[in-house]
């Protein structure tokens, strides 16, 4: 079935859920989050698997094990696909796409690939081209200063400071999200991701 957009009542889901995240509410509500929630999401993955890959849904039970928050769900539906990620909360819709949690070889690689000037610079054109367009560009983790062997002078020190790279959007909630133009917005931001995508895939892996 070809992706419609999401309803209110997916918002009205989360919100409910963030004011009572027990067990008792999610099977009270089981039914909407499935037809709501994550029908729609399947629907856009479907729609969105030809240009950008198999998408899938992640689940929607936290892993509390580690944690001192022991809230068992999600406060958002979220799914992965090979150019992307995206994400509906009570807030609205996130997208991103690029390096997220490098693992150290590829962290290396990274900062290897931006120190080179050429390569370095043509990164730091398609940040400066994303940023332009309104996408944010940072990373989940910065460091405060220089990495060890690198100046603090460097050219592209913001660069080298971050622990990956990603570009991202997020839109508040509107009554274009149960339209088709949510589609239109997931499409455009994993579009203009490219770039990024190809540079990481050339010199990081």
């Amino acid at each position: 079935m070809a992706f419609e957009g999401w309803s209110v009542e997916a918002v009205e889901f989360y919100e409910g859920l963030e004011a009572d995240n027990t067990k008792t509410y999610w099977q009270e509500h089981k039914s909407v989050y499935e037809r709501r929630v994550v029908a729609p999401m399947q629907d856009l993955l479907s729609d969105l698997a030809d240009d950008f890959g198999e998408g899938r849904v992640f689940r929607p039970y936290r892993d509390v094990r580690f944690s001192k928050d022991k809230t068992p769900y999600k406060l958002n539906c979220a799914a992965h696909l090979p150019g992307g990620y995206i994400s509906l909360s009570a807030e609205g819709l996130f997208v991103g796409s690029g390096l997220y949690m490098p693992d150290p070889d590829q962290a290396q690689r990274l900062r290897t690939a931006i120190d080179d000037r050429d390569h370095g610079s043509e990164l730091a054109s398609i940040v400066v081209a994303l940023r332009q367009r309104g996408y944010e560009v940072g990373a989940h983790e910065v460091l405060k200063t220089a990495p060890r062997g690198y100046s603090k002078d460097h050219p592209r020190i913001e660069l080298l400071r971050y622990k990956g790279i990603v570009m991202s959007k997020a839109w508040p909630v509107g009554a274009w999200l149960g339209t088709r133009k949510a589609k239109d917005r997931v499409v455009a931001c994993l579009e203009a991701s490219r770039p990024l995508n190809a540079w990481l895939e050339r010199y990081v892996g």
